[in-house]
């Protein structure tokens, strides 16, 4: 049986840090293409280089490392998944014409949940999104 925790967590940002070996192909893909802004960049810190990309309001934001060796990253599966709700399927719409004329086209969802309303994308890395047509969680 599940309890439910009575707190609440004091966090006021999420970050999801994830290291690549093309940060400039995410950048663009997850800037130019998807649309979230850059709110912080670092560039040989300790043999790092790095990007901060994220929602309108900074409370949730995607970092992305590079080293300047290429590393041995984990193979993401068909179920790591990054969902982004947006409730206009105009503007849904377009930001996955604008990423599939960047050359990432609409994918098939491994879960068929995500295709009823949704729309999924691999990012240059193989990682999926999916832009997801609702209100969200509230």
């Amino acid at each position: 049986m599940r309890k439910e925790w009575e707190g609440t967590i004091p966090a006021v940002q999420v970050r999801i840090a994830r290291p690549t070996n093309q940060i400039d192909r995410l950048y663009e893909f997850y800037h130019d293409g998807l649309g979230l802004k850059k709110i912080g960049e670092f560039h040989a810190h300790e043999g790092y280089d790095g990007i901060m990309l994220g929602l309108p309001d900074n409370s949730a934001h995607l970092e992305f490392t590079q080293t300047e060796q290429p590393s041995e990253l984990a193979k993401p599966t068909k179920e790591n998944l990054l969902v982004f709700y947006l409730p206009n399927v105009f503007e849904r719409d377009r930001i996955a014409e604008k990423l599939r004329l960047m050359g990432y086209p609409e994918t098939e969802p491994e879960n068929p949940y995500w295709g009823r309303g949704g729309m999924t994308i691999e990012d240059p890395d193989g990682w999926r999104i999916v832009l997801m047509n609702t209100p969200g969680i509230g």
